[in-house]
């Protein structure tokens, strides 16, 4: 049997946190649908975050609570602390993801604590969903790993201790995230492989921007190094709205149709994505959707062996 890649989809929070345009609840609602239809196993459905700061995330606790009450699952959530771990945790999220930055500036703008203080919150947050009667899964996204656009480079070494300590700390998962999009398949192997010293298989996922054109690459290395879960934007929406300079993730369809081109599996469906991509366009008329796959037609081969 192939091998299997897990694709998570991030852009009901990563894409839309950036537009300029708010999405009406029921839009929403039905491109995350259309999103788990298509095969995708988990979908970051919004985040738990002043509405004043994201106001298109105003609506994170209406969509999460409506997408389980349909009886979907897969349905994660960010959340910077504790408190929004407690709002994830009542609305019904089956996981959490929590930033934690390596680069101290970029925690500072992104959570108001430093990069040691938000270890110390994951490990608040792991105890007391610990202490609760429903499971919830803990992710935590090692951000900026890779390099930061207030900062500049940042030192391995640190993204070392950092997931090191999230390890520590309970996570159950740790995702090395290219904030900025500055990585490169060079330095995402060595950062790979790094790490996985440290904390073994908690070193689960990678979440890669394509600021620079190499998010492909850079996901081509980290299959290369064993890694097999990526996050991933449809039309790659995304950025950051804390780090100055970062666009968009890699595109889902374009990811999908790689993984798929060489002899991998996603059990996700390039032409279910296409329509809810339309979904997408219809609901963001002024924003520039990306993807090659979707704009040249997916070539209709078999894979070589």
């Amino acid at each position: 049997m192939s091998e299997h890649v897990e694709i998570c989809e991030v852009g009901p929070r990563d894409g839309l946190q950036m537009v300029k345009d708010v999405v009406p609840t029921e839009t929403k609602l039905k491109w995350i649908n259309q999103l788990l239809d298509a095969g995708l196993p988990e979908v970051e459905a919004g985040s738990f975050v002043p509405p004043r700061l994201v106001p298109q995330m105003a609506d994170t606790d209406t969509v999460i609570r409506s997408l389980l009450r349909a009886g979907r699952s897969g349905v994660a959530a960010l959340v910077p602390n504790l408190k929004g771990a407690q709002f994830a945790y009542e609305a019904g999220a089956e996981v959490v993801i929590i930033p934690v930055s390596v680069s101290d500036s970029h925690s500072m703008a992104n959570t108001r604590k430093t990069t040691l203080d938000q270890v110390k919150e994951v490990g608040a947050i792991v105890d007391w969903v610990k202490s609760q009667p429903r499971a919830m899964r803990v992710d935590v996204g090692c951000a900026t790993a890779f390099g930061c656009s207030m900062e500049g480079g940042v030192s391995q070494k640190k993204v070392v201790q950092t997931a090191y300590g999230l390890a520590q700390a309970g996570a159950d998962r740790v995702v090395l995230a290219d904030t900025v999009g500055y990585a490169n398949p060079a330095l995402v192997r060595s950062t790979i492989r790094a790490v996985r010293q440290e904390i073994g298989q908690v070193l689960y996922k990678l979440h890669l921007h394509d600021t620079l054109g190499m998010g492909l690459a850079n996901a081509l290395a980290g299959l290369d190094e064993g890694i097999r879960c990526f996050d991933a934007s449809l039309a790659g929406l995304g950025g950051c709205p804390f780090a100055p300079g970062a666009t968009g993730n890699i595109v889902t369809e374009d990811l999908v149709y790689m993984v798929e081109s060489m002899g991998m599996t996603t059990g996700i469906s390039l032409d279910a994505l296409f329509e809810a991509r339309k979904t997408l366009a219809s609901a963001l008329p002024n924003e520039p959707l990306h993807g090659n796959v979707y704009l040249a037609g997916a070539p209709r081969i078999t894979p070589l062996p």
